[in-house]
Formats: structure tokens, sequence, C-alpha cells
């Protein structure tokens, strides 16, 4: 992108003027995001991108909703759409080959095959590929350090130095797949589309998926045919909460859920509480309570929202 400043408002309004919500990340990299809206809303936001330098041939993924999974809109300027940190990297030559959802099983079954989650450790505990390794970052900018010191450890095997990664859509595995060629191994690949397109379009009984899939909107998770999964989302911490930590007395809709509330005193509980309340009272009315939303203690890195719409289409490219 030549001007990714100039070209925030002018996105901005074109998404306001058509109803269309979500978010885009604009960088000199390039653009990302995902929005929803009405079929004629989120078609007018794509042939104004598409008509952008080079984003004629954009990937779009998309899907629908009978609801806005999105409260606002917003266009956000980053140094990097994928927050890695390491600079030099360049996924539009450098990235790893890559493999079609329908091919994807057969290699992460090779016993060769080193498969790497690049995920971040909340994303991880909701669902992955069997066998794969879980490098427990807290955010992407982790990676590259985890590998590192990693790196003898995976290849020491006795295994050819074969790696396959997967993200939720196959951003961060653009940048994720370039740096470990940059590392001076070759032989890496990505699952193209991401879990997203392999849960759309891998029969269930063949699916080497283990749980739901972490998705940033209302949404929370999705299993395969990307229906909406089981957790929900606690809107203190910004965390999925699994039906079991439903159950438990420390999760509290809107106030605390297992994984936080030891780390909230009552002033920000009852804070919490309040803005719950609030946001009950405007559901009651047909209205959104659009009050802060407190930031994830680790918030993720360079994934855009998931995709949905209010009768229509969403459309997406998640990390």
């Amino acid at each position: 992108m030549a001007d990714p400043v100039a070209l925030r408002g002018v996105l901005e309004r074109e998404c306001v003027a058509h109803g269309v919500r979500g978010t885009l990340l604009l960088a000199a990299e390039g653009i990302n995001g995902t929005i929803a809206g009405s079929d004629a809303g989120i078609g007018h936001v794509l042939s104004q991108i598409r008509a952008l330098p080079g984003c004629a041939d954009l990937d779009v993924k998309e899907t629908r909703a009978a609801s806005l999974p999105f409260h606002r809109m917003k266009v956000r300027l980053k140094r990097e759409i994928v927050t890695m940190g390491v600079p030099g990297i360049d996924p539009r030559h450098d990235a790893g080959h890559y493999v079609e959802a329908a091919q994807w099983n057969d290699l992460i079954s090779d016993p060769d095959t080193i498969v790497i989650d690049t995920r971040n450790d909340y994303e991880v505990a909701v669902g992955t590929f069997a066998g794969a390794i879980n490098p427990r970052t807290r955010t992407f900018r982790e990676f590259p350090d985890w590998f590192r010191a990693r790196r003898a450890e995976l290849l020491s095997q006795g295994r050819a130095p074969k790696i396959a990664m997967f993200c939720t859509g196959g951003i961060r595995c653009e940048k994720a797949t370039a740096f470990v060629r940059a590392e001076g191994i070759d032989n890496v690949f990505h699952l193209r589309g991401g879990i997203l397109k392999y849960l759309e379009t891998v029969p269930r009984a063949q699916s080497l998926w283990e749980g739901e899939c972490f998705v940033f909107d209302q949404r929370v998770t999705v299993t395969h045919d990307l229906e909406r999964g089981t957790h929900e989302l606690c809107h203190a911490c910004r965390m999925p909460v699994s039906v079991a930590d439903q159950a438990s007395p420390h999760y509290v809709p809107g106030v605390s859920c297992p994984a936080c509330h030891d780390r909230r005193d009552a002033t920000r509980r009852a804070r919490y509480a309040e803005r719950e309340r609030q946001t009950r009272l405007a559901a009651a009315r047909g209205q959104s309570h659009l009050g802060a939303m407190p930031r994830r203690d680790a918030a993720p890195s360079g994934d855009a929202p998931g995709p949905d719409t209010d009768a229509g289409k969403g459309c997406g490219g998640h990390g």
C-alpha cells in the first residue's frame, strides 16, 4: 500500500455508508480484515478494495449468518498486518508451499512431517490438529524466538526437515513459513485458507481436527461446516470459555471467568457487572451498547475478526 494513511478514511467512509461493520487492517505490506453486511454492501466494499493497486486478485472467504457479529466498523493502521517483528520477511515471495485442504490430511499424517500450530496458546487450547506441536506463545511476536530455540530439537529426531504449519485463515502462516525459510529450511508447507477452509470443505468423518476453532467475532468458536461452537467469550478478559468453565462459580457472564477471576478485584468486577447490566438493558430495547471493552490480556496478533453477516454475507482474512 503506497499510502495506507490516506486509504484509511476512504475505506471507513465506504463501509459505513453501505452498512458494513467489522475490522480492516492496513499496512504498507497489504490489507487484511473481516467485514460483515448485506450482499450489496459487501459487494460494493470489495469492489472498492479490488480496484486498489495489487488487490485485483484479493483472496476472499465468505460465510453467512442471521445477524451481524460486529458492533462497529474499524479501519486500523499497523506496521505489519501480522506482527512478527522480524525485519526483511516478505511473505509475498518467500512463503512456504501451499497445501489445499483436501491434501492436508496426507501431509500431516506422514511421520516425517513436523506439524506446528502457529496460533497463540488460548487459541490452541480450544482446538487443534491431532499431533500438532503447540509453541505456547502468547503473541505471534514470540514465534521466531520459540522456533530458533527449538529448531535443533525439532530437526534432530531422524526426520527429513519437512515442516507443515497452519493458522486460523492462512494469514499468519504466510509470514511464519517465510520466516522459517529465511532460517534456511526450504521444505516448508502451510494450509491454504487455514483451519476455516479445512473445516468448511473437509467432511467431518475424514477430519483430523480436534475441538473447535477460535474466531475473532461474536461466534467465539466454530466447528465443521463453520457452525457456531459451544464456547462463550468472557467480556472481562476476552478469552474463550468452554462449557466446563461456564459451569464454574468463577464464571459470571460479562464479569469474570476462571481465567481472570483471581486477577480482578471487587471494584473492577463491579464495573464489569454494571457494563453487563447496561448491555442487557440496551439489548432489551433493541439497541447495541457500545461501551468500552477491556483489552485481551494477550491480544490476538494480526488476526482480523471472523466472517459473518446480517442476512447476507461476510468476508474475511483470518490469521
